[in-house]
């Protein structure tokens, strides 16, 4: 007889928990079955609440990659950690580009009064996902 396993509330040490067994892209969860994994069951709010933890995690400095072809993991290596890495930074430069042309301003002037090197034109083509 198999046992089944108790729905847990959505926290940081439980989403911690059951990510860090699931090192590299090819264990990865997606947001849905993890919430689904630690509360059985599944709601928007949920999901939510899971990716406010995931990002609360991560400023903590814990290694949690995620992309829409793989899903929620533990880098496994350090290209995984660099590709979800430059996920994300594709993901802030879109928003980016709309402050910019809410506000009219030029990406590069954008780039320089937040002191940041702009991205080569390939660099920033290539986080459209």
């Amino acid at each position: 007889m198999q046992l089944a396993l108790l729905p847990q509330e959505l926290t940081p040490d439980a989403v911690l928990s059951v990510l860090q067994g699931r090192r590299g892209a090819a264990n990865g969860i997606t947001a849905r079955d993890l919430v689904y994994v630690l509360s059985q069951r599944i709601n928007a709010g949920d999901e939510r609440k899971l990716r406010q933890i995931i990002e609360k995690l991560r400023r903590d400095g814990y290694p949690i990659c995620a992309h829409p072809a793989f899903g929620y993991h533990f880098a496994a290596d350090s290209t995984e950690l660099e590709r979800a890495c430059s996920f994300l930074v594709g993901r802030a430069m879109t928003s980016l580009q709309q402050v910019c042309a809410m506000k009219r301003v030029a990406m590069p002037d954008l780039y320089g009064q937040l002191g940041l090197k702009a991205p080569d034109n390939d660099e920033e083509s290539n986080h459209d996902a």
